[in-house]
Parts: C-alpha cells; sequence; structure tokens
C-alpha cells in the first residue's frame, strides 16, 4: 500500500530547492527577514503561514482547491485569500488569487455585477412608419409580478445573500447539479470570510473556523471547556459588535454621498408617493399615466430617524400608515380639503 505525500510534505519538500526560499533562510540567519521563521525541521514560515515555493503544481492545486471543489464553490477573491492566507504565504499571493478569481469561466458566467452599467447613451434610429407593439409575455402566458411599492432596500440585506446563494447554485448547477449541492453551498457560505464582521459566521457562532480539507494538518485535540472559553467568547462578541459598527459607518458614509438629509415635523403635511400599477385605475387613470403622489396627508407621529406615521382616510385603511422618508414629499401649504379621488378626473385630448 502506497500513500501520498500531503500538501504540507509537497511543500517543504519544494523549498528546498526554491531559490527565494534559499534566500528568505539567509536574511533569517542574518536577522534580517522579520516575520520569518525557520522551524525544526527546516521549513520556512512567515508568523503561522507556510511559505509555498514556486512550483506550478502546488501554485495550480492550493487555489483549485479553495476555489472550485465542492465546499468552496466559488468564492470571491477576498474570501478566498482570507481563507488561504490563514495557512499559506508566498509573493504576489494577493494579487495571484485575484488573477484567478478573474479568469474562472464559471465565475464569469453566473455571478452578478456590481459595477456601473457599461455603455455611453445611443439613441434609436428615427422609424419612418408606425410600430406595432408585441406583447410576448402575454403570449407566452407569463404573469409579470413587481416588487415592493414602498421601500424593498429594507430587506435588502436577504437579496443580497439570497443572491450570493444564487451564484453558489449556479456554479453547482454547471459542475455537481445543484440539488445534490445544497448541503455544501451552505456549509461554503458559513464558512465564508464575511467583510462587515471580519470573520466567518462559522467563526462568529463557534469562535472557530470549520477546517476544509485544505487546512487538514496532523490530527489533535484543543480543550474546549473552562473560564478560558468564556472568555474567548466575550471578547469575541465585542470585536463583532465593533465590527459592526465600522462597516455601518463606512456603508453609511458611502451611501449619504447619493442622498440628501430631510425631515419632517409632526403636524406637517406631506403627499406619498405611489407606483403606477398595470390595469389599476387611480383617479379614474390607467398607469403611468396616474398622479405621481396623492394626498396631503397629516404626520400623527415620527418612527425612528426617517419613518413617519400618517393620518390616512378611511378608504386606504388597508395601507399600512408608517412609510420611509423617500416616499413622501412635502405639502407647502395646509390644504383647506383633502382632494378625494373620485373628484379628480383627467381627460385625454
Amino acid at each position: 500500500m502506497e500513500f501520498e505525500p500531503t500538501l504540507e510534505q509537497e511543500i517543504r519538500k519544494g523549498q528546498l530547492n526554491d531559490e527565494k526560499i534559499k534566500e528568505i533562510k539567509e536574511l533569517i540567519k542574518l536577522d534580517k527577514a522579520p516575520g520569518f521563521r525557520v522551524d525544526a525541521d527546516g521549513t520556512v514560515w512567515h508568523g503561522d503561514r507556510i511559505c509555498v515555493p514556486n512550483i506550478k503544481s502546488i501554485r495550480d492545486l492550493i487555489p483549485k482547491e479553495a476555489h472550485e471543489t465542492a465546499y468552496s464553490i466559488h468564492p470571491g477573491s477576498e474570501k478566498m485569500y482570507q481563507d488561504l492566507k490563514r495557512k499559506f504565504w508566498w509573493y504576489g499571493m494577493k494579487r495571484e488569487v485575484a488573477e484567478y478569481v478573474a479568469l474562472c469561466d464559471v465565475c464569469r458566467g453566473v455571478k452578478a455585477e456590481h459595477q456601473k452599467p457599461a455603455g455611453l447613451l445611443r439613441p434609436l434610429k428615427i422609424p419612418n412608419g408606425s410600430g406595432r407593439k408585441l406583447r410576448l409575455h402575454e403570449s407566452m402566458g407569463t404573469k409579470l409580478n413587481f416588487s415592493s411599492a414602498y421601500h424593498p432596500q429594507t430587506d435588502g440585506q436577504t437579496e443580497r445573500t439570497n443572491q450570493i446563494l444564487e451564484d453558489m447554485l449556479r456554479a453547482c448547477a454547471i459542475q455537481y447539479g445543484w440539488d445534490k449541492s445544497l448541503p455544501y453551498a451552505e456549509f461554503s457560505y458559513n464558512n465564508s470570510y464575511q467583510a462587515s464582521i471580519k470573520m466567518s459566521p462559522f467563526q462568529a457562532l463557534y469562535g472557530r473556523r470549520c477546517r476544509t480539507p485544505l487546512h487538514w494538518d496532523q490530527p489533535g485535540e484543543k480543550q474546549l471547556f473552562g473560564p478560558g472559553i468564556i472568555e474567548d467568547a466575550e471578547r469575541q462578541v465585542r470585536m463583532i459588535r465593533e465590527n459592526l459598527r465600522i462597516a455601518q459607518t463606512r456603508r453609511k458614509s458611502y451611501a449619504d454621498n447619493r442622498r440628501r438629509d430631510l425631515e419632517f415635523a409632526v403636524g406637517d403635511y406631506v403627499y406619498l408617493k405611489v407606483s403606477p400599477i398595470r390595469g389599476l385605475r387611480r383617479f379614474k387613470v390607467k398607469g403611468k399615466l396616474a398622479p405621481r403622489y396623492i394626498g396631503p396627508f397629516k404626520i400623527i407621529d415620527r418612527k425612528g430617524e426617517v419613518a413617519y406615521q400618517l393620518e390616512l382616510p378611511d378608504r386606504l385603511s388597508g395601507v399600512h400608515n408608517v412609510f420611509h422618508i423617500s416616499q413622501l414629499k412635502k405639502c407647502l401649504r395646509v390644504p383647506e380639503e383633502q382632494l378625494q379621488e373620485d373628484e379628480l378626473t383627467l381627460q385625454m385630448i
């Protein structure tokens, strides 16, 4: 029976013939390589990270294991780098990881873009004759469902998480079959580095990273009892809260650059923004020709920093009367009476 050498054994063996690592060893002897050390077996480490020699088979295997296996499922470059840096080190490692992810055909095919739309505006060719409407979705029997008309950003974090999981399952569908890969998708997401808390959800819950096969070393045991583990848990909770606070501040600063500050007072009158719904008559007018705002309505309470409670008429009793400030527009005068919906008509000419 023959046993194949482990990855760490391959790295140790490869270090013996790597010129760059030989140079590091000489600098360590001269005390001119801060952060590097040589263990009793002659292996070079950068802190707790083993130095990977410039051997193609090893340099190809490590990112492949961290990116394309069933327990990793194509993480982004930052998540992949954070996972690898716990165990491995080589010059230009972060750049090579970013290049590997950027060149991955599966990632480019299944992941959503998070950049400004590409391409400048190009006017359409002016037609010479009349056009004809093609309602393809009706011909195919497809029903169009609209998103929330009020403030879908409230659940934006869930939508973003769903998008990540969908991208993972798209990659699984190409390589493994998505239905058999749901446990792997769950594991990969929970064991991936999250920028907001600067650790993985698994580590936030259990206080340690769940090791993947890429990080399996010699088996051992770790004590998980006593006052020390309680102190570690309390310290980690404080760190997570601080990381979340910093992330919230950073994202708020970025978002506020594209927003304007606005406040209302209790007693103010505001118009309520509504969106056109296909087939629905509002003020006896269908769709996009209906007014964009209804009201005005009186503000009767403030809920938090950016939400207000309105005094709605009985005909809108089925609508929740607390709205985000982005859905409101100030009425610049106190209305003498409120306009009823059935009193407003528009006549097409």
